[in-house]
């Protein structure tokens, strides 16, 4: 199988460019960015507060009470109860100040979080659809989920906790040198090793953990397909091997979540004991030097126990941002990763968009023609490719429906009756050639105007999580029920959704599992009547996937909604459009015959033949 989302997990290093437009998304919250930046500047100056509080208590209070001298034991009681007062009250501080820095960034993070994900999906709405025909539907969701989901993480854990983390060890380092220069030295000692260590391990984390996600990607696509195709596995008798398929991609992961854990759990002891062996260089020289003391308690080279102990505090703590610095990194690579293929779905082309002086067609007729029209889904085929090409779809397609017209597209499949039906929503450009509808190129009309105008019925019905009323509708609170109840009445469906536990407020699960195939394509007739109740109606097979009885509540209900309009009907079934005004018949994307059923029968031609074919076949089965 192929590995899905591959190109996913690939990292990226830092980029400028892609970092200004990130920051874009965060100009509109300039105050929560000041504000988060203004709180971690503080908790940094805080942080090591702690430490040199406990240094005062040790050399001012508890080592002369320890030894008996310096004052008296109450005023030495005193002093330390002062001072636990102020490290008590420090951390107040520092509880509000963590409090408020923890809002500001996650009100922050899930601001832009929220605009990016609405611009990325207001960009897929606009997409021409051949966008999604050679993009999968798990990448694009991966691009308004987890993509966003780590420029948050770099927003929130990388930008804030750089200026932060880097501003801590400066504080940090200064402090420490400002205490006792010589302890510091021997403290940053080890900073280079666990520069190199922390560098070499976040390598090998880093590419353990794209395989991990890589791996998490191939066992999401195996449980998607298997969940959506239960019905196959199980009409084949597929449990066993899609387990065995399964496990393999399960045991794949499970490897490499293994290699994420043990390169992890090398990585934490290290940096511990690198911690630890600059604790242990501090304890030695300061224990040197403080077993040097003179007899009157004065320690040679100026270090304390208090001095002491605030050092192996501040060494500890300043190991903590440089870990962190780490961490940042790796949310910047992923950040980058993410966000260059969030603004490639951001930039892609429109290759569909209405031309700034786009018209509206204020009466519109319905007439539609087609003129020497040459298509191919294929967007690297352009107006110059050689007439040979296989991937032409339509070759020289001329055709003109006037207004009221039935007209029906018959052929064998791939001859180019769907794309026939795209073409006039357009849905798709030509290449070559014009599609008009009342003698404007559709590429003149504006998008919207001109779909509104056309009711279109798949094969393939698609409903929408909510109500019935709301599938019907789609949400708009312009329609009345009464003009809902009428269209169902139309199809004849108006009699089953009453029988419903909850009429027209019945909730549809999800792909409208509880309805049968000609239920859907009811309410799917009932919907494009609703929402174009006397304008261009185009019909895709929409009675390939009924019995006999409803196919027959829908021709009943065609011929009345159908009068007056123009329709444009593909069928395979040849009885269902023998009342067309004209047929076409398509053959390998050209046009071979056109006619009335009769006419065409008495021709003697193509669709004679596929005629006599289908009942041929029709006879075989009784």
């Amino acid at each position: 199988m192929t590995r899905p989302d591959a190109a996913d997990a690939v990292q990226k290093g830092f980029d400028a460019q892609l970092t200004r437009r990130i920051l874009r998304y965060v100009r509109p919250y300039l105050g929560l960015v000041i504000g988060g930046v203004v709180l971690a500047l503080l908790i940094s100056l805080a942080s090591p507060l702690f430490a040199l509080i406990q240094r005062h208590a040790i050399d001012a209070y508890l080592s002369p009470l320890a030894q008996g001298r310096a004052g008296s034991r109450q005023a030495l009681l005193d002093g330390l109860t002062w001072t636990a007062m102020a490290y008590m009250g420090l951390k107040v501080v520092e509880f509000a100040l963590q409090y408020g820095f923890t809002l500001a960034i996650g009100y922050l993070g899930q601001n832009v979080l929220r605009d990016i994900r609405a611009d990325v999906f207001s960009k897929l709405q606009r997409l021409h659809l051949a966008y999604f025909d050679q993009n999968p539907v798990g990448r694009l969701i991966t691009r308004v989920t987890s993509d966003v989901d780590a420029i948050n993480q770099f927003i929130t854990g990388g930008l804030v906790s750089l200026i932060q983390s880097s501003f801590i060890i400066v504080v940090y380092v200064v402090i420490m040198l400002s205490v006792n220069w010589r302890l510091a030295l021997i403290s940053f000692s080890v900073l280079p090793v666990l520069f190199l260590t922390t560098n070499y391990f976040r390598t090998k984390l880093r590419d353990a953990f794209r395989e991990t996600r890589t791996q998490q990607a191939i066992v999401n696509s195996k449980l998607n397909e298997n969940i959506t195709g239960m019905l196959t596995v199980q009409l084949f008798g597929r449990q066993k091997r899609s387990a065995l398929d399964f496990n393999l991609s399960n045991r794949a992961l499970l490897s490499a979540n293994e290699n994420s854990v043990k390169w992890f759990s090398l990585f934490m002891p290290v940096v511990a004991v690198l911690g630890q062996v600059a604790v242990a260089l501090i304890l030695y020289f300061a224990a040197r030097q403080i077993l040097g003391a003179d007899a009157s308690g004065a320690v040679a080279g100026a270090i304390t126990v208090g001095t002491l102990f605030a050092f192996v505090q501040l060494s500890q703590q300043l190991f903590q941002p440089i870990q962190d610095l780490a961490d940042v990194f790796n949310n910047l690579q992923a950040a980058m990763a993410s966000s260059e293929r969030i603004f490639g779905v951001l930039d892609t082309e429109e290759a569909i968009q209405d031309k700034p002086d786009a018209k509206t067609l204020p009466h519109f007729e319905g007439r539609v023609d087609f003129e020497r029209v040459w298509f191919a889904y294929d967007q690297s085929v352009t107006a110059e490719t050689p007439d040979s090409d296989d991937r032409w779809i339509l070759r020289g397609i001329d055709l003109s429906i006037a207004p009221g017209e039935s007209v029906a597209l018959v052929g064998a499949t791939g001859a180019g009756k769907t794309s026939v039906t795209a073409l006039v929503s357009r849905f798709y450009d030509v290449q070559r050639g014009a599609v008009k509808v009342d003698g404007v190129d559709v590429r003149d009309l504006a998008q919207h105007d001109l779909r509104k105008h056309v009711g279109v019925v798949l094969q393939d019905v698609f409903l929408f999580a909510g109500t019935i009323e709301s599938n019907l509708t789609l949400n708009n609170p312009g329609i009345p029920h009464e003009r809902v109840v009428e269209a169902c009445r139309y199809v004849g469906v108006h009699d089953y959704i009453l029988g419903l536990e909850h009429g027209y407020q019945t909730e549809v699960r999800e792909r409208g599992a509880t309805l049968s195939t000609g239920q859907k394509q009811l309410l799917a007739f009932a919907r494009a009547l609703i929402q174009n109740p006397d304008i261009l109606l185009v019909l895709d097979e929409a009675t390939a996937n009924v019995d006999t009885e409803t196919e027959l509540r829908i021709q009943a209900a065609l011929e009345k909604v159908m009068r007056g309009r123009t329709s444009i009907i593909i069928a395979h079934r040849l009885s269902t459009i023998e009342h067309c005004d004209r047929i076409v018949v398509m053959r390998k994307g050209r046009i071979v015959e056109q006619g009335s059923h009769r006419q065409l029968l008495d021709k003697g031609g193509y669709y004679a033949r596929l005629h006599r074919l289908q009942y041929a076949q029709g006879d075989a089965a009784d």
